[in-house]
């Protein structure tokens, strides 16, 4: 559909009513913002709480007999509060009311979870003047809890273009049987995303409480430079690596259409924010890196055996005990005689020493190596394919700055290089490498 925009508020663009009145006075302020996408109530300050994360408590209360009254009054005012505010003519008590019925009586976690979508959502289509649909009606997943990417796309599609201006909540969809079916959190980009393509937007607006992303955690680097354009790899590479302005699986369904997403700030509305474009779209004006982003708390398993590269199915061997025990691997970088397995220290757990066990029976190594409290940390850009020395940059910057690089693991398409360094140099190392490329 031209001239049309897709437009996405997350929990913070929404928190009260004067967050509310921002969002109208953006959606208002172009026609083309046709389909809104509003998350559930976040923070109003730091001492709040998210509207979802009380939800799951309600539902927690009931699965252990525990009353929920205290908890979901809490809901309720926060609701009640903001039609009051915002002088629409929506019943919501009558909501709140089956709302409370349906947890108390057992409801699932992703129906209670998606109620703050849902309710937000009937607020906001009733301030705007906008239709509301119920995502239940056009998103679904099937019997496995597998998104229905083809049944979705055409159920949007003909719902949608026949209706000029709508709010669609986020976050949730529908199983074969009707039940409610929720996305992992954050999934209102996501249903942004699917309704974007839907209706074959010019644009789908991501409206957050930041300027777009920016080339590093500003909880790390001071005042990092803001990054005007990025491609869909690049965001990828990014998101997977903790940058999380925006959902990492929220690129794909726009990404086949080759739909642009422009992260926007809604307290800072006039702020360009961040363009996500497509991989093959030409960035003249793109730096040697675009990001450099990272996580903690990795073990490095390394394997070694003489000849290793010779025996047939040695990896698959490896790789096949770490399935059986319900744990799934980071990166596998390798030698001539040796394989090193990256993996979460979160997936561990308690398996470690089981694991140990196995490869040692089936495997035969020579040798194994455990190292504990590593950190990845991701250098990030499409300018690493036309630059000569970024890795000699890299690892000058960090041995300048006394950080022993325990690993290097560089992927086919060139676009990033990713560095493990131990937990305690994790902070240190996004610094000196921003400050290389940064100036």
């Amino acid at each position: 559909m031209k001239n049309t925009i897709v437009a996405k508020f997350g929990g913070s663009s929404l928190a009260d009513s004067l967050q509310f009145n921002k969002v109208k006075a953006i959606v208002l302020g172009d026609e083309r913002r046709k389909y809104i996408i509003p998350s559930a109530p976040g923070k109003r300050n730091k001492g709040d709480q998210k509207i979802t994360d009380l939800l799951y408590l309600c539902q927690a209360h009931v699965q252990h007999n525990i009353a929920f009254n205290d908890v979901f009054n809490v809901i309720e005012n926060r609701f009640l509060q903001l039609v009051e505010e915002l002088d629409v003519t929506i019943d919501i008590k009558k909501y709140l009311e089956e709302i409370k019925i349906n947890i108390a009586q057992g409801a699932s976690a992703d129906y209670t979870a998606s109620r703050g979508e849902y309710l937000n959502g009937l607020i906001l289509s009733d301030f705007l003047h906008y239709e509301f649909v119920d995502p239940a009606e056009i998103i679904f997943f099937k019997k496995n809890g597998i998104f229905d990417e083809e049944r979705t796309q055409k159920a949007v599609s003909e719902r949608l273009l026949k209706i000029d201006k709508a709010v669609i909540p986020g976050f949730y969809g529908s199983m074969p049987n009707g039940n409610i079916k929720t996305f992992s959190r954050g999934g209102s980009d996501i249903t942004g995303s699917i309704i974007a393509r839907g209706v074959n937007a010019d644009l789908y607006e991501n409206w957050t409480d930041v300027s777009g992303f920016l080339m590093a955690d500003p909880r790390i680097v001071e005042n990092p430079k803001s990054i005007k354009k990025i491609t869909y790899r690049e965001l990828r590479e990014l998101s997977y690596m903790g940058a999380t302005v925006l959902h990492e699986e929220a690129i794909f369904p726009v990404k086949r259409e080759g739909i642009p997403i422009n992260i926007k700030n809604t307290n800072s509305p006039d702020d360009e924010g961040t363009f996500i474009i497509n991989d093959l779209e030409l960035l003249n004006d793109m730096g040697t890196i675009t990001g450099v982003a990272g996580k903690k708390d990795f073990t490095v398993i390394t394997i070694e055996k003489n000849m290793m590269n010779i025996e047939q199915g040695y990896c698959r061997k490896v790789l096949s005990i770490l399935e059986e025990n319900s744990v799934s691997f980071e990166h596998m970088p390798s030698g001539v005689d040796t394989v090193s397995l990256v993996v979460a220290q979160s997936q561990l757990q308690d398996k470690l020493e089981k694991i140990l066990k196995e490869i040692e029976m089936k495997c035969n190594p020579d040798n194994i190596e455990i190292h504990p409290n590593m950190a990845l940390v991701a250098i990030v850009g499409r300018g690493m394919l036309r630059s000569i020395g970024t890795s000699a940059r890299i690892f000058d910057a960090l041995a300048k700055n006394d950080i022993n690089v325990r690993m290097i693991s560089q992927g086919s398409s060139e676009i990033n290089i990713i560095v493990g360094v131990e937990n305690k140099d994790f902070e240190n190392a996004i610094r000196a490498i921003y400050n290389a490329f940064s100036k």
